[in-house]
């Protein structure tokens, strides 16, 4: 089928980024915010990046007028009514995604798509909790999403051929290169950093190395763009920790384990930039 409207559910930092990503890529997109303080900050913060790539010169300023003007924002669930395709984009709970699901059901048409962006959950599982299994998929971006490349194209046991086709080549048309997952905890890229980045905090606990230090070797050593402990600040501690919890429920593996001190900083609130604290400060 067709994709012409998408609906993104949730416009902080993924969903915003998700739903500029879909705007500059020409499609129609309305995303929604429970209240209007929420959606103002979130199209603030995409106009703000706009601007900014046309004062750098990535962008002209006809493409940026372009993807605004493809972009509508809403706290109303009727407002989806016509979209072909709805990408959840919330915090990683699942209730509230089941609740979101049964709000989002009531008025999409029979065609629609439903997509979630989970970096942990199980697909099976989430697409159980909605009346169109078969046409539910998992799409997970990477952040910042209107820079990264990659998207994780989930199938669960119930999403049909025709739904795994039309998200694939959709995730193509938005400039994206997408790669097929099976619906396993973590996928591809958290299956194999969650435990890197977990191993580099009890190499620290143990007293291996500074934090400088075990991230400049990392970054000089194996030529990684960034080093374990700025890459956690980046993504969030209580992101990692969640994904971390997740893993080592499913497979009962040591090496999925939070460190104590992991779990002592996602209490302490210390949870990386978007806190102002993490292993750094900002």
């Amino acid at each position: 089928m067709a994709i012409k409207t998408v609906g993104v559910l949730g416009c902080g930092l993924m969903g915003g980024g998700i739903a500029q990503t879909c705007a500059a890529a020409g499609y129609r997109t309305i995303v929604k915010e429970v209240n209007d303080t929420f959606l103002e900050k979130g199209l603030g913060r995409i106009k703000g990046l706009l601007d900014g790539g046309v004062t750098k010169g990535k962008l002209t300023a006809e493409q940026r007028d372009a993807t605004l003007g493809n972009l509508v924002g809403t706290t109303s669930f009727a407002d989806l009514k016509d979209c072909d395709i709805v990408i959840e984009a919330i915090t990683e709970n699942l209730e509230d995604k089941r609740t979101l699901y049964a709000e989002v059901e009531k008025v999409v048409g029979e065609h629609t798509i439903l997509a979630s962006n989970t970096s942990s959950l199980c697909i099976t599982e989430l697409a159980a909790a909605t009346k169109r299994p078969d046409r539910f998929i998992g799409m997970h971006f990477f952040n910042p999403v209107p820079v990264m490349k990659l998207v994780e194209v989930i199938r669960g046991l119930t999403t049909t051929d025709d739904t795994y086709t039309t998200v694939f080549e959709f995730s193509k048309a938005l400039g994206k290169d997408p790669v097929t997952v099976v619906d396993r905890p973590g996928f591809i890229v958290n299956r194999l950093l969650i435990p890197y980045l977990l191993d580099a905090i009890r190499a620290y606990e143990q007293g291996l190395g500074s934090l400088q230090d075990i991230d400049t070797a990392m970054k000089l050593g194996c030529g990684h763009p960034m080093g374990p402990f700025t890459l956690l600040d980046f993504i969030g501690l209580d992101t990692t920790y969640y994904i971390a919890q997740i893993m080592h429920a499913e497979f009962g593996m040591p090496m999925y384990a939070p460190p104590p001190l992991l779990k002592r900083m996602v209490l302490a609130g210390h949870l990386g930039k978007k806190s102002g604290q993490g292993f750094y400060k900002y």
